[in-house]
């Protein structure tokens, strides 16, 4: 009985982490296969390439905090309760799906262990609070890192991305030797490698953090009960992630790399280093992140600073000029447009298309992210204070 338990709890881990590597493979690689600089195939085994170094690195100590370290008595974990934790993460991840809204699998498997842990009087106060301040401050964080990107660097980064890609292949391969050798085609310039390089290298540094942070919700709950060690539950979760990447992933990619002219390429790579960067951070402290939520609110602050270029800090300070208050600063700067230096700029001039930043769709997905976690600790605690087959 126990081996049967343990095969279905190993299976509906591998069912979450193939969810996560359908989820998170746009995301990451989606700018990049837009913009013709890899191809789908390409972009899934990366994903699983960067993905796994992230999850077998720095991916262990958050799987450490939620399996071990967020409740007092890691006997709470049994087979039976790994496998409901695992079936409240794979739920919201269907809600989140249902509302076309990507729910946050790092708050909702802290959000269901959690609950477990309330249910069990295990729960340690201390981890909980140290995570929660860590969910309130890196968003903000993320806000001003933006803000200060978008009034100071933007412009410069926004003529280093001019990227126009040239007829025929990136590379050659020279197979003259035993081992093929990539050379730059004889059309490629410069500027389009270094170009695609930088997009193609964000995508991994999103997959590697992807994989810091998100291989402790699929595999935590099963570490956590001591039926399946750490080096053998990381190597599955990474299989299921990149077999999710060569599969579902591929209509994400569609749509990501279609979508990605409502944010600008240059805003894009921006945001996505960002927040990738404190997601690893975060993990690195063992601490779960919500990606989408830093990612959100730094676009939110990308397009603020951009916004204030037209007002120099003097003006502001004697309040000649008021920057505009919009984020839709970014929806019409090209690749490569060459921007007026701060404080030249006509306020009139900032667009506002209103496609980048919807204030309605922000607030649902920032809604969304609370509601479904706040779900599954709810249904979390209930399930397991009152249904006794758990013996909790």
């Amino acid at each position: 009985m126990v081996q049967v338990l343990l095969v279905a709890g190993v299976l509906v881990a591998m069912f979450v982490a193939y969810n996560i590597g359908g989820s998170t493979t746009g995301p990451a690689f989606g700018p990049a296969v837009g913009a013709d600089a890899i191809s789908k195939t390409g972009a899934a085994a990366l994903m699983g390439v960067f993905f796994f170094l992230g999850a077998w690195t720095i991916g262990r100590n958050v799987v450490t905090k939620l399996g071990t370290e967020l409740v007092v008595d890691t006997g709470v974990f049994t087979l039976e309760t790994s496998i409901a934790v695992l079936f409240f993460i794979g739920v919201a991840l269907l809600v989140g799906n249902v509302f076309g809204v990507p729910a946050s699998t790092s708050m909702t498997a802290v959000g269901a262990i959690a609950g477990l842990a309330l249910a069990g009087e295990v729960l340690d106060l201390a981890v909980m609070g140290e995570i929660v301040i860590w969910w309130v401050v890196s968003p903000i964080i993320g806000f001003w890192v933006s803000l200060i990107i978008g009034r100071y660097f933007y412009a410069r980064l926004n003529r280093f991305v001019a990227m126009e890609r040239s007829e025929g292949p990136l590379l050659d391969w020279d197979r003259s030797g035993l081992v093929p050798i990539p050379r730059v085609h004889r059309t490629t310039n410069r500027r389009e490698l270094i170009g695609t390089v930088t997009v193609v290298a964000i995508g991994c540094l999103m997959a590697f953090s992807s994989g810091t942070s998100n291989i402790a919700n699929a595999v935590a709950p099963l570490v956590g009960s001591g039926e399946l060690a750490m080096d053998p539950a990381i190597a599955l979760g990474g299989v299921a992630v990149t077999i999710g990447a060569f599969t579902i992933a591929r209509r994400t990619l569609e749509t990501m790399g279609s979508d990605i002219t409502e944010l600008p390429l240059t805003a894009a790579i921006v945001v996505a280093s960002v927040s990738s960067t404190l997601v690893v951070f975060l993990s690195i402290l063992g601490i779960p992140a919500s990606f989408v939520i830093i990612a959100t609110v730094s676009i939110i602050g990308l397009g603020w600073g951009r916004a204030t270029r037209p007002v120099t800090v003097p003006e502001a300070v004697r309040a000649e000029k008021s920057p505009p208050m919009t984020v839709d600063a970014l929806a019409d700067d090209e690749p490569g447009e060459e921007l007026p230096p701060i404080g030249e700029e006509d306020p009139e001039e900032i667009p506002r298309a209103g496609d980048l930043f919807d204030p309605a769709t922000t607030a649902r997905v920032v809604l969304m992210q609370n509601v479904v976690p706040a779900i599954a600790t709810l249904g979390a605690y209930l399930t397991f204070r009152f249904v006794p087959i758990f013996g909790l």
